[in-house]
């Protein structure tokens, strides 16, 4: 197989965290007096982080003077509660476990910042066997920038092309296509508020074990 290395994105690819996101901002609603918002609201941004969370709650933008004073407390509130409603998506353990008997490393590249994605690792068993972690602040850059990727193929001694990434968000996809490497995205995430098929993807993938078919397609 010409691919040695599979890289996903974590936050609505690897794992379901758009409840304790959306809980961790909707704390500061009630905080406020603000009626609570249910997470549906809150889960088609969660790709977005604080930001995204932060919209939802406040219909806040980063260019608001208040913006980083809030997002810190909402940086407070979801370190608080990380794994408390996160869990893997369906599919995911059989996925992972398929890899690794194709002889398969996986890693993570994502935006989420290091202070997150280190305890997350470390606290859910599933991703305990990741080979590379790549998270927001890494770099001098994240996604949509490629260096985030190349980095993560750096570290496993891999070419660009060697490597596979999934995502759900539109970022990713630029991301892979701008370092050279496979872009699919994955369609059981959050996909923000944009159009799939429009962002250049190589393979929509519906579930995750969609992603072993299209390998199996590419040899």
């Amino acid at each position: 197989m010409k691919f040695k290395a599979i890289l996903f994105d974590l936050d609505g690819t690897l794992i379901d965290s758009a409840s304790d996101l959306g809980l961790a901002a909707d704390q500061m609603r009630i905080e406020r007096h603000l009626p609570s918002l249910p997470i549906e609201r809150y889960r088609p941004m969660a790709g977005a982080g604080a930001r995204g969370m932060l919209k939802v709650a406040f219909d806040m933008s980063p260019e608001h003077p208040e913006f980083l004073v809030y997002r810190e407390e909402f940086f407070s509130n979801y370190e608080a509660r990380m794994t408390l409603m996160t869990y893997a998506f369906d599919g995911i353990d059989h996925l992972l476990d398929n890899l690794k008997n194709r002889g398969l490393k996986w890693g993570i590249v994502t935006n989420k910042s290091k202070r997150f994605t280190d305890p997350l690792v470390m606290q859910m068993p599933l991703l305990n066997a990741s080979s590379v972690n790549i998270s927001g602040d890494t770099t001098a850059f994240s996604k949509p920038h490629p260096e985030p990727l190349l980095e993560a193929a750096r570290r496993l001694q891999l070419v660009p092309h060697e490597c596979v990434y999934v995502g759900d968000d539109k970022r990713d996809i630029e991301a892979a296509l701008a370092a050279g490497m496979p872009a699919l995205a994955a369609c059981w995430g959050y996909m923000g508020e944009h159009a799939v098929q429009t962002w250049g993807a190589h393979a929509l993938l519906q579930e995750p074990l969609d992603l072993l078919t299209w390998l199996d397609d590419a040899k």
